[in-house]
């Protein structure tokens, strides 16, 4: 992939439209009630019967949030009553168990994130438990091998505790920041100080975490290009090693909370683009490599040189350096990846307990990969991850040829070619450098299932 990215406006302007982010493909509307907890079961057998069983990867969704963010449409739990989260804490332990005994011992779990919600809303002690049962099950790989990933919210931990995340096991450190702005931060409801968040950092570099990532949010009620350039200067002068910088989806229609946020004070959205041009230019300028959609790495993170390598993938975390793993979902909501299917739990709490207690697991959709599903997989992890993608790797693989299997996903390309967003060779696709923004329309081309009037997804740009 091209390291240079052009900002056109016009051309945004025109394929800014809604579509999925593909972290996976079939993306979530395909998965179904007919993939039932015996399909994930076979599933994981076949996945240790593999002539190279693939290392593990966890995720675990922690749902409860002491305050509600206005613009949030994460599944999750608004309380105050911390024993709700110490309940689910042991059901948690109990979906532990019962899925580590699927899973062959010698197999490894070389990847850990946990999400939210808010993750940092168990204490310290809570996680250290929680760290605990996942070893017992899942096999801790060497440290060296480890990503082990927490999302955190400014707000809800102590430079101290930063030192004892660090001691549980995690090494990687992503805080949620969204904007330094007063006035933007009132208008969603997260007002954290900058102070935080700095004193944070530090005492995360002190302590020794491999990483520290940082999410912003543009696009947000009151921000304008110099409060948002304001934020920027501030985060760059933190030098975290990654920034994903999310563009605000806002559909009131389908998420409650953001019927909170007041319409007068929401952007126009030529503003949106504003702000993601000075976004990519402060970044790449200030030395940040663009790796895709919304992330930004230094030039020395294992993103930026992953890229570089051709090794970056992607999973349901997004960009990633350890995708090629057999993912497990825990909690409520959570998705999992093992082997050619994918499988979510379900999303009310009642539920995970009831299924839990009757010693079920509480899968209750999925999918199983057809031979296309697989193909055209490969195919758009490809164009997202290294911008290029060669014909002649795809037939070799899947024994069709491109251009008569493709047919009409080239042809709905050529729109895309005469705008000189890509280049569609004989024997390659690749993306140029006016086209990297638009890297979720090329995959729309190939997704079989995608219906155009869909409006389900956040927009593309």
């Amino acid at each position: 992939m091209q390291d240079e990215l052009l900002f056109n406006r016009p051309l945004v302007e025109k394929y800014d439209r809604p579509g999925p982010r593909y972290t996976s493909y079939p993306t979530a509307p395909q998965f179904h009630a007919a993939f039932a907890e015996d399909d994930y079961r076979s599933a994981t057998q076949l996945s240790n019967r593999a002539a190279a069983p693939k290392p593990l990867s966890v995720y675990v969704h922690i749902p409860f949030c002491k305050s509600l963010c206005y613009y949030c449409a994460c599944n999750k739990i608004i309380t105050h009553n911390t024993e709700r989260a110490a309940e689910y804490l042991q059901w948690l332990k109990q979906e532990i168990r019962v899925q580590g005994a699927l899973f062959d011992t010698t197999r490894r779990m070389t990847q850990l994130h946990l999400g939210g919600g808010t993750p940092t809303y168990l204490s310290n002690a809570q996680l250290s438990e929680l760290m605990t049962a996942l070893d017992d099950a899942f096999h801790f790989a060497a440290s060296e091998e480890r990503e082990f990933s927490l999302e955190v919210d400014p707000r809800t931990v102590t430079p101290e505790q930063v030192y004892e995340l660090y001691s549980l096991g995690f090494n990687r450190l992503s805080f949620g920041v969204q904007d330094f702005d007063h006035d933007v931060q009132q208008a969603v409801n997260r007002v954290q100080s900058e102070e935080q968040v700095v004193s944070l950092v530090k005492a995360a570099r002190e302590a020794g975490f491999e990483s520290v990532s940082v999410d912003l949010i543009y696009g947000l009620p009151l921000q304008t290009v110099a409060s948002f350039d304001t934020t920027l200067t501030k985060i760059i002068d933190l030098q975290p090693d990654r920034i994903a910088a999310y563009s605000y989806a806002h559909l009131p229609e389908l998420f409650k909370a953001q019927r909170l946020i007041r319409p007068e004070e929401m952007p126009p959205p030529e503003r949106k683009l504003e702000l993601l041009e000075l976004t990519i230019n402060r970044l790449t300028a200030a030395g940040y490599v663009y790796i895709g959609m919304d992330h930004f790495a230094l030039p020395n993170d294992e993103l930026s040189l992953a890229r570089e390598n051709g090794t970056l993938q992607r999973n349901f975390q997004g960009y990633s350096t350890h995708a090629d793993c057999d993912m497990i979902g825990l909690g409520i909501t959570s998705i999992g990846k093992v082997g050619d299917t994918y499988s979510q739990n379900v999303k009310e709490t009642a539920q995970y307990q009831h299924r839990l207690d009757a010693g079920r697991l509480p899968v209750f959709r999925g999918y199983r990969l057809s031979d296309d599903d697989r193909l055209r997989r490969e195919v758009i992890n490809t164009l997202m991850c290294h911008g290029r993608l060669e014909f002649a790797a795809i037939e070799a693989r899947h024994n069709i040829d491109f251009r008569s299997y493709f047919a009409s996903a080239l042809t709905s390309l050529e729109e895309m070619v005469g705008d000189g967003l890509i280049a569609l060779r004989d024997h390659e696709i690749e993306v140029l450098p006016s086209g990297r923004l638009m890297i979720r329309n090329l995959a729309m081309a190939f997704d079989a299932y995608l219906k155009p009037t869909e409006k389900r997804y956040s927009r593309t740009v």
